[in-house]
């Protein structure tokens, strides 16, 4: 372990762990770390990611809030929840996004679209997952715009 690479063990605190494994993620974005704590001997992931700008979003009421991929992560996971998606699938679905947003070169976006994104991804990934996040983001009031969102949905695939 180099000098200044200090990460706690999320379950005693310690300080010195030493890393077992490092590999580059799937998407070649992040480098996921496999450690070991020298104290209490658990195991335990970090992720290595490079921070560039931040990407800033605007919500439906003006208020603007930094790019948050544990939020949109933690969306995906209740829509997918009891469906057999796995958490990989949802994670990858996570960087798909951000990954399309900083390539954009744009600062900041607007909820409604970084919605669309998610749905658009959730719709190739599970059809019921989709009306799940669909009726939450879109804030169904009736039985009727579950229908239409299934519409959508086939309309979608019929492209």
């Amino acid at each position: 372990m180099k000098k200044g690479d200090h990460v706690k063990c999320p379950f005693c605190q310690h300080i010195e762990n030493s890393v077992l494994d490092s590999r580059l993620t799937a998407d070649e974005v992040s480098i996921r770390r496999r450690r070991e704590c020298s104290s209490c001997a658990k195991r335990f992931t970090t992720y290595e990611r490079v921070e560039l700008f931040d990407i800033g979003i605007i919500k439906r009421d003006g208020r603007r809030e930094p790019f948050n991929r544990e939020k949109i992560l933690k969306g995906i996971m209740r829509a997918c929840e009891k469906r057999p998606v796995k958490r990989e699938q949802m994670d990858t679905i996570v960087d798909s996004i951000e990954s399309a947003l900083r390539q954009s070169d744009k600062q900041e976006i607007k909820s409604q679209k970084l919605g669309e994104l998610v749905m658009h991804q959730l719709a190739q990934l599970d059809e019921v997952a989709y009306v799940r996040f669909a009726s939450v983001y879109k804030k169904f009031k009736d039985a009727s715009q579950f229908v239409d969102a299934i519409k959508i949905l086939k309309k979608m695939e019929a492209e």
